[in-house]
């Protein structure tokens, strides 16, 4: 979890862009032996990764961040809210707080090059039993076949390349 990094741009450093503050959260928690950061927004939430959304699922309940709260509209989020609203899960949009990240069930990112994936570790702490859980599961695997043309339902999201 980044609160604040151990790495610096330094201030003489004329240094413009985004996902700056997401490379240096990044290399921080790569620095302290994680694969990935958890960024929390300036009141102490949890935003997201450090290119992608973030998911828990609590007592069958997936929960993310709000788009108000400082975190990316990412196109795959909403993706993932409507599948797995199609899927009969209840998503609720509310700021995460990080203890709800040690306690939660499961915890899963979305993105473009993440596509889903499981969390099952964050600060040294086990998600859930340890393995990515079965609404995790469920949710990616229906992305995957979306994505690649498998749900009609789905088809009109998709350009075919010849």
């Amino acid at each position: 979890m980044v609160e604040g990094s151990q790495l610096h741009v330094p201030n003489e450093a004329k240094v413009g862009g985004i996902y700056v503050n997401s490379v240096i959260a990044l290399l921080d928690a790569k620095v302290s032996g994680f694969d990935e950061a958890i960024l929390l927004n300036r009141d102490g939430y949890v935003a997201e990764g450090s290119g992608e959304n973030i998911f828990i699922v609590k007592d069958g309940v997936l929960y993310t961040p709000p788009t108000y709260d400082s975190i990316l509209e990412g196109i795959t989020r909403d993706t993932v809210i409507t599948i797995a609203r199609d899927l009969g899960l209840t998503v609720i949009e509310k700021r995460i707080t990080r203890e709800e990240l040690y306690t939660a069930d499961e915890v899963f990112f979305t993105g473009t090059a993440a596509e889903v994936t499981p969390v099952v570790n964050i600060d040294g702490r086990v998600i859930g039993n340890g393995e990515p859980g079965p609404i995790t599961l469920k949710v990616r695997s229906y992305y995957i076949d979306a994505v690649h043309g498998k749900v009609s339902k789905y088809m009109s999201w998709l350009t075919p390349v010849y």
